[in-house]
């Protein structure tokens, strides 16, 4: 597998060990850590509202119908005690 840029200092990708340790390098942690550090600071405030609503939403809409009888459910008790 030939890599897609040959050029001096060029960084390309391999799948391959190539007879090297499969482990990731401590460099590897390091540059890891500092992408995640830099994804949580740029998401901002509102990120964790965002994965929270991802998350109910991916609940509610495996669980569609039975979200909706719920939903009917409590209107229903609602109103009968109004």
């Amino acid at each position: 597998m030939e890599p897609a840029d040959t050029r001096q200092g060029a960084l390309s990708w391999s799948t391959s060990s190539l007879g090297d340790s499969t482990d990731t390098s401590p460099g590897e942690l390091s540059e890891l850590g500092d992408h995640l550090h830099q994804c949580r600071r740029l998401s901002g405030r509102w990120a964790s509202l965002r994965y929270g609503a991802e998350a109910v939403h991916g609940f509610v809409a495996a669980r569609f119908v039975t979200t909706l009888v719920l939903v009917a459910f409590a209107f229903a008790c609602a109103s009968l005690v109004l």
